[in-house]
This record gives structure tokens, sequence and C-alpha cells, in this order.
């Protein structure tokens, strides 16, 4: 018996066929989407690359964007297919191919899910990725002469401008880095000779952030100099004071946003492979309908569709017994090669 049969008439069929087409078409402007979103992903990790030490897996967007073009192929043939439905010698060159695109589709919905899944997965990789790839970043700031390190300045000053950070956990990253290059130091003042002395690895160091460090919204002048120096401000504690620089990590700020874009994608996938399941429902439904036809040539006689043509149980089991078989007749094949060759 039939799993989840329905009785269609001339009416029904039409309608289907109509829902079908414009909801096939729906997912060929979410597969427009999803191809649209891969490229912005991969866009927006190559303008941080340097923030991940050029060490980013491009594995989503990469992903995105083939099943973004399968998807749009996949469902202009569908919709394409519908359209056609109702006219028997149209559909009649479609309906060979139909299984086929079914099983296609079905395979399809597979690496759906797969790409949803690493949506998720893959934010922990990111999270890595930008913890050691910030600190690379901090550490060689101040190496702007240094080839493969002459914009680091900039895209590391940009983002924690754009993202309202400052260093890699908090500001506290830069006062145990040189973040300014000895091009720039006076070696022949005391100060900066006896501070570079001081240090075991023979470094500037200071309690101090770079410039991109400041919130413009605080009301007082940004302090970004001897920021755990109270005497040196005016009615000033570092303690208890609410900062005027980002107190925010960039770590956390760009795990955020690059979390926030794979979940909000891994969710619109997750949509797109209900669409897809719809769709194929449908179209199935909608074979079946044309198939069993009484009176082929009348247009106004009824029909059964149905979405399995045995039940659940009975279809797996034929599967898996297609499936043995198939095992089998490989074995055979594989044990009969060795003799053949003797």
């Amino acid at each position: 018996m039939p799993f989840m049969p329905v009785k269609f008439n001339l009416q029904k069929r039409v309608k289907l066929a109509q829902g079908l087409w414009m909801l096939y078409w729906f997912s060929v402007i979410a597969g427009i989407l999803i191809f649209s979103l891969g490229i912005f992903f991969k866009i927006e990790l190559r303008k941080r690359s340097e923030m991940m030490d050029n060490n980013e897996s491009h594995l989503v967007p990469n992903l995105l964007i083939l099943v973004g073009l399968l998807a749009c192929g996949l469902n202009a043939f569908g919709g394409k297919v519908c359209h056609d439905s109702l006219d028997p010698i149209k559909f009649s060159k479609w309906k060979p191919m139909l299984k086929t695109y079914l099983l296609l589709c079905c395979g399809f919905n597979v690496l759906l899910v797969l790409v949803s899944l690493l949506c998720f997965l893959m934010q922990f990789s990111v999270y890595l990725t930008l913890a050691e790839g910030l600190s690379y970043a901090i550490r060689f700031y101040k190496d702007t002469d240094t080839p493969g390190r002459c914009f680091m300045k900039r895209t590391l000053d940009m983002t924690q401008i754009e993202f309202h950070c400052c260093g890699n956990n908090n500001f506290r990253d830069w006062f145990e880095v040189q973040w300014i290059s000895n091009r720039y130091l006076d070696m022949s003042n005391d100060v900066v000779k006896d501070r570079v002395l001081s240090n075991v690895e023979g470094k500037y160091l200071m309690d101090s952030v770079p410039f991109s460090c400041c919130n413009p919204g605080s009301p007082r002048p940004c302090i970004q100099h001897h920021l755990t120096n109270n005497s040196a401000h005016y009615d000033y504690d570092h303690r208890t004071e609410e900062l005027n620089i980002w107190t925010r990590g960039c770590l956390e700020a760009l795990f955020s946003y690059y979390s926030s874009l794979m979940s909000s994608i891994g969710v619109f996938v997750l949509f797109a492979i209900i669409l897809e399941s719809v769709d194929m429902a449908g179209l199935k439904y909608l074979s079946t309908a044309l198939e069993t036809m009484a009176e082929p040539e009348n247009p106004e006689c009824e029909s059964e569709g149905w979405l399995l043509e045995k039940g659940v149980k009975e279809t797996f089991s034929d599967l898996l017994t297609k499936l043995k078989t198939f095992g089998r007749t490989n074995q055979v094949e594989g044990g009969d090669a060795p003799e053949a060759n003797t």
C-alpha cells in the first residue's frame, strides 16, 4: 500500500503544479542568497586574513558557493518540469529523468545538512585561528618596514576602530609587547635607554595603547599613555574610573561577529533544506498523480499520488536488500578478477 496517498482531480493537479512552480523559483532565490552569503563570508575572511595569520579555512564559504550554484541549477530544472507537467507531450520528455532527479535532490539535501552543520561546528576552528592570529598581529604591529607585515598596523588599527575593541583579550595585552618601532625611539634618551635595558628581552614596554583603542564617545580626552599611573593624570584612578578606551578584547569582538554570521547562515541553510524537502515531496506527488491517471488522454480523470510506492518499512527493506545484493555483486566481481588474470 502506498505511503500517504492523496486523490487528485484536474483542478488539484493544476494547483499543485502552479504552487510547486512558485516554490521552485523561491528555492532558486534561496540558492542565489546562499551563493551570495558564501561570497560575502569569503570576502570577510579575506579582509581580516592578517588577523588570522593567513591560516583561516575557506571550506565553509567554498561549500556555500558550490551549494548555491547547485541549488539554482536543480531548482530551475524542477521549475521547468512543473511548468511542463500539465502538457502530456512536454512532460513525456522529462518523465524518464524524474527518478534520477529526485535521487540527486536527496543527495543535495544531505550536502545541505552537512554545510549547515559545518556552519556551527567550524566556529571553534575560527576561534582558535583568531586567538593565534591576533596574538601575532599585536606582536608584529610595529613592523611597518618588514615585507609581508607593512599593513599589519593599519589592519589592526582599523579592526579596533570598527569593532570597538582593544588588544587580544583586553587592553592590557598591549602592555606585554613593544608596539613602537625602534626607529621611533630616541636611544640617546636616558629614560628610553633605562626602560629598554631594564627588560630581559630588551623591549621598550609601557602601560600605553595605540590611538585606535580610544573610545570617541568618552567625554574626557583619550588617556592612552600611563594608563596605570594615577599621578600622571588629574583626577584619575585606573582601578575605579571607567577608562575612555575600549575594554573589550578583539578576540571576543571578532569571534562574536563571525560566530553570529556563521550561525545566521546555518539557520538560513536549514530553511533551504525545508524548502527543498517540500519541493521534493510536491514533485513526487505530482509525478505519481500524472503517472496513475486512468485515461491519460482525458485530463479530467482522477488519479492518485503518493510519497512512497510502498510503506516506510517495506521501502527500507527493499533498499537494504538492494544494497546487500550490490555488495555481493562487487565481492563476486572482486573474487573473479584474480582468476581471470591467472
